[in-house]
């Protein structure tokens, strides 16, 4: 198991650090984060933590969706008339499906963690948003 854990920690390391590069230095991101909402991506040793800024939503407004190397969030408050409708598709250097991946929201942040080390079912998927 140690030497999976390597392999996968090598391989996804290289990758995500020349797309973490990309993904800040291009200038849609900062577009989509001040007109859509915005993210942020940190790393840890065990996981990836994608965290988007939906303080005009509550939990029950939010679905997150992962398939094959993306993870779609929307958000639909209808409240907000037709500025209640956001999504982002945030495209990642590996396949999402594969990881397992889960979510909570607390004062307007939606936390999505997506491990390096547990296995994903390999499926495109809903996850449940939890408090």
């Amino acid at each position: 198991m140690m030497a999976s854990l390597n392999e996968d920690s090598l391989f996804d390391g290289n990758e995500v650090e020349k797309w973490l590069r990309k993904l800040y230095l291009d200038p849609l991101t900062s577009y989509l984060d001040q007109t859509i909402f915005r993210i942020d991506i940190f790393e840890t040793e065990q996981e990836y933590i994608l965290e988007a800024l939906l303080s005009d939503y509550q939990c029950k407004d939010i679905s997150v969706y992962i398939e094959d190397g993306q993870i779609k969030i929307e958000a639909v408050n209808t409240d907000l008339s037709e500025e209640g409708k956001k999504a982002r598709t945030i495209d990642f250097p590996f396949k999402v499906i594969e990881k397992d991946v889960t979510a909570t929201f607390s004062d307007g942040i939606l936390e999505i963690f997506i491990s390096k080390i547990k296995k994903g079912s390999g499926k495109n998927r809903f996850i449940s948003v939890l408090i």
